[in-house]
């Protein structure tokens, strides 16, 4: 792993996700971004946010906190994409491509949880 949050794969997956919302947003009508649009948004960008918050402190620990809040972030903006189909604001299409990219972030999500717990164990003095 290295120094900078960009060099972090989920990171930059997450990232690249919550912009393909944002502008997926933008098209909507103003009812549609201001009621579940803004909910989509935030939620999906709260996922490479507290990647990145956790990555920036200094105990193990708490970026592994950090990483769940993130991990619920996901699950979240799952349901508003459920949400966006029922409502007709995504096609069938659309959602099956956001909902698999998606997993694979929740999926490479828990592989980064796995290995800072790994971490936690190797240098427990990093933990506090």
């Amino acid at each position: 792993m290295g120094n900078r949050i960009e060099d972090l794969e989920i990171y930059t997956l997450a990232d690249s996700f919550s912009n393909k919302i944002w502008f997926l947003v933008l098209k909507w009508d103003y009812f549609a971004k201001d009621t579940v649009g803004k909910q989509i948004a935030r939620s999906a960008d709260s996922i490479s946010a507290n990647i990145a918050e956790g990555f920036g402190r200094f105990h193990y620990k708490e970026n592994k906190n950090f990483c769940y809040f993130s991990r619920g972030s996901s699950i979240e903006t799952k349901g508003w994409l459920n949400k966006c189909l029922v409502r007709n604001l995504i096609s069938e299409e659309k959602h099956l491509e956001l909902i698999k990219e998606l997993e694979t972030i929740h999926h490479k999500l828990n592989i980064y949880i796995k290995y800072i717990g790994k971490k936690i164990i190797e240098n427990p003095t990093m933990t506090q």
